[in-house]
């Protein structure tokens, strides 16, 4: 679908310059002076890269991306591939960890997640905002710590580090916010 400019909104996927972007933010600017223009933040959804994109010609052509999202239950790791299974038809699949690297902190087998592709093009998968996993390695508590204490590292099962409060041992089972990088959330 063909589009300028002006028909840019938030959450839009687009191709532009040989890229894949999701619109993050925009602002139509009309100067007293000039020409109006679009300034734009985007997201590169192959790399991840977030540009701000001025679009002086408000008529220059875009095209719209169809970017498709399938849920999959992740199903196991083989060397450096990880295999996906579709959860509507069962169709298994797998993706270079390369491709999926911010993911895998966060994903144990049986999890289900969002994979996004574009064409035949995975771009990316999506873990739920909170997941639970477990502590596998920290410093003892220290007896009368508190939440407002200082907090230390923990190494959670999946290989992610993370600040915990002092009271947090090995083998507790956490909620942990993913849209962050991964915060400590609370116990499960």
């Amino acid at each position: 679908m063909a589009l300028t400019p002006n028909d840019l909104k938030t959450g839009l996927t687009i191709e532009y310059n040989n890229a894949i972007w999701r619109v993050i933010e925009f602002q139509h600017v009309k100067p007293g002076k000039g020409s109006a223009f679009v300034r734009s933040k985007l997201k590169n959804l192959r790399t991840g890269a977030v540009n701000e994109i001025t679009f002086s010609n408000t008529s220059e052509k875009l095209q719209q991306a169809e970017i498709l999202t399938q849920k999959a239950t992740y199903l196991y790791a083989e060397g450096d591939q990880h295999v996906f299974m579709n959860v509507e038809t069962y169709d298994q699949f797998s993706l270079p960890e390369e491709n999926i690297k911010d993911a895998l902190k966060f994903m144990l087998e049986g999890m289900e997640v969002t994979v996004t592709t574009y064409g035949n093009e995975v771009l990316g998968v999506e873990v739920p905002k909170v997941v639970t996993l477990e502590v596998k390695e920290t410093q003892p508590s220290i007896k009368g710590a508190t939440a407002n204490g200082g907090g230390k590292p923990a190494t959670m099962e999946t290989g992610l580090v993370i600040q915990v409060p002092d009271f947090i041992n090995a083998g507790d089972k956490l909620v942990i916010n993913t849209d962050d990088g991964g915060a400590y959330k609370s116990r499960a």
